[in-house]
């Protein structure tokens, strides 16, 4: 039987508005690689990387992407229970919002292209003739 639209919704609602502030357990952490079972590897601020559990009422509503940014809240080392060190509280929806959070880590910064980089670009020219080698 399918989850009453009112859990989807509030699932949404919840992942789309950022948290006014954080507590100390919490960090902002992009996705890496999904493992399996709501596990997922990824990586903090400090390019540590943990293994964390998608929480419960984020099952089979919210897909999360690779690449893509989280709100982990993480558990004390003494009650760690094999190698998951938090839980995924939030899913950050609308990126935009959230960047405008004091809270944003500057490590997670918008990658921008640097016009360096496209003259060496290959993409829309023609490969080398082998003639041009043969001389």
């Amino acid at each position: 039987m399918a989850r009453p639209r009112r859990e989807l919704r509030a699932a949404v609602e919840e992942s789309t508005t950022p948290p006014d502030q954080l507590t100390k357990a919490q960090s902002l952490a992009r996705v890496i690689k999904a493992e399996g079972n709501h596990l997922y590897t990824c990586s903090l601020p400090n390019q540590r990387t943990i293994l964390v559990e998608l929480a419960a009422r984020f099952r089979n509503t919210i897909w999360i992407r690779r690449g893509g940014f989280v709100l982990v809240q993480l558990t004390p080392p003494e009650e760690r229970k094999g190698k998951v060190e938090g839980e995924i509280v939030n899913v950050v929806g609308i990126e935009k919002e959230w960047r405008k959070q004091s809270y944003w880590p500057k490590e997670f910064a918008r990658f921008t292209y640097e016009d360096d980089e496209d003259e060496d670009s290959t993409v829309g020219k023609m490969p080398p003739s082998d003639s041009e080698d043969e001389n």
